[in-house]
This record gives structure tokens, sequence and C-alpha cells, in this order.
């Protein structure tokens, strides 16, 4: 046994799912009613490793606190396709699809509400990169990305959105399996530069009504974002139905991102979801100091 960057003793197992209270509900305790953006976050899969809470905390600002379960903090990498529209439901030209690849760990800010605090955020479209990076001052990152995905996942003909794009029922040339899921992305602006990550995943059953674990909601039932910057300090509310996940493994698994933002993943497998997506409201920024 030995402590890797983490903190955590390293040995190759996965990760167990410890028995606690729900800390997180899976439902919104909120309704967002007249929504900034309505976003569709589709062929989405979270990967988790558990870090020491003072490993995420001095990457934090002071504002915030760094979220627990059983006295562990998360971090997590999510590789997602996004569709994104005005709050009217109007579409956006060049950015209304691409792949995205956030980094992040969950926070609690000092009115104890809790959230996604974002260490990096890869996205395909350079337009939505700085809308983002200007608007919502988040730490979007322009990058060179790629989603392919096999079996019952897609519906339709394949579909390709030109070199960054997402394809659709497409095996040979990346040569996965069926119900298999790949994400690519290579970052190019502002960096650093040529960092990436190769995701390949297997994708299991569905969870029944039941079967998700207290952890599993606190890890990805989370209803607002937060970002800070000099004297501002945003928080984002985002609601949408409860996620339809299902089991998943890691077949190839490149964490380069994870490595880019500043983490050494402990020598365990990630624990893993996967979603076929949900639609999203996306309120509008307010200061949570």
């Amino acid at each position: 046994m030995y402590l890797d960057q983490s903190g955590l003793a390293g040995g190759g197992d996965a990760v167990a799912r410890p028995a606690a209270r729900p800390t997180v509900g899976p439902v919104c305790p909120f309704a967002v009613e007249r929504p900034a953006s309505i976003q569709r976050w589709e062929q989405l899969t979270f990967l988790h490793w558990p870090f020491e809470p003072e490993v995420v905390r001095r990457r934090l600002p002071p504002e915030l606190t760094v979220d627990t379960f059983d006295g562990r903090a998360w971090v997590s990498l999510v590789p997602f396709a996004m569709r994104v529209a005005t709050g009217r439901g109007w579409s956006l030209p060049w950015m209304s699809t691409f792949p995205e690849t956030n980094v992040r760990t969950y926070v609690v800010d000092r009115r104890g509400r809790r959230g996604v605090w974002f260490f990096s955020l890869d996205a395909a479209r350079l337009p939505a990169v700085l809308m983002a990076r200007g608007g919502f001052r988040l730490p979007y990152l322009w990058s060179a990305m790629r989603v392919v995905r096999t079996g019952e996942g897609w519906s339709g003909p394949r579909r390709t959105l030109g070199r960054d794009g997402i394809d659709r029922d497409e095996i040979g040339r990346d040569e996965i399996g069926r119900d298999e899921i790949l994400y690519r992305t290579r970052r190019r602006w502002p960096g650093p530069r040529g960092a990436s990550s190769r995701v390949r995943v297997r994708i299991g059953a569905a969870y029944q009504a039941g079967e998700l674990s207290p952890l599993d909601h606190f890890l990805t039932a989370r209803w607002r974002l937060y970002s800070s910057t000099g004297s501002s300090h945003r928080t984002v509310p985002a609601c949408h139905e409860p996620w339809p996940l299902h089991r998943a493994d890691p077949v190839e698994l490149d964490d380069g991102l994870l490595r880019a933002a500043g983490f050494t993943p402990p020598v365990v497998e990630p624990l893993m979801h996967y979603s076929p997506g949900v639609q999203v409201r996306i309120g509008r920024p307010e200061r949570y100091l």
C-alpha cells in the first residue's frame, strides 16, 4: 500500500461505495422560470476520483468550501455532447452543437448551497468558448474534440459535425466495440496547449428505481455552478429532470485533462456513470457574496 498525490491509499482496486445519509437529492429543488439558455447534455460519462479534502481545497477560492462525502472530496472528468439554444429555444449559429469535457469538483457556498466548481471546460466551438469566458467568467478552453458512439444509444442515420464533431454509429476508424462510446480531446487555446484526454467506455444496464446510492446522487445531482474572478463571484442555477443513469466500465483511459488541472488521480479505477442525457434550463448569473 502507498499514498499518492490524492492522499489516498493506492493499489488498483475499484473505488468503494460507502454507505451514508443522502446529502443531495436527485430532484432539482427549484424551478428556472425564465432561462437564459436551454441546453441538452447528451451522451455523457461521469468519471469520479476521491481525494483528500485539502488537496482540493487549496485550489478553490476562499469563498467556497469543498463538499465531501464520508470525509472524501471528489474530482470528476465529464465528457459529453452539448446542444445549446437561447432561453426562447432559438439555435445559435456556429455554437449550437459541440463536444465538451469538464474537470470539476463539488462545493458549498456560505449560504449552504451545494454546486459545482470547474477547474477547466474544454469545448470544440471557439465562439462558445469566448462567450462563456466573457459572459460567465468560466475557464473555458478551445479544443479539438470528437465523440464516437456505437450501439443502441443513437437513433437515426450517422451524423458527422466536421472534424471536431459528433459521429453516430461509426465503428471502423476508431475500432470501438458495440455499446461503447469514445471521447477524444486535444487542447488548442489558451493552454496548456496539447493537453489531451482519451476516454473509451463500455455502457452497461440502466439503474432502476432504488438502485442508486447516496454517493451516486452526491456526484451527479448538482443544481448550480460557481465562478470567481477578482471581485466577481457568481453562481448560475441549472435545473433538469433526474439523470437517467447507466452503469459504465472503462475500456481505455488517458486522464491528461485531470493532470493539466493539477491533479494526479489515485491508482484506482474511477467510479463511473453514463447517461443518454437531459434537457437543462440554465438561469441567469447572480452574485453569491
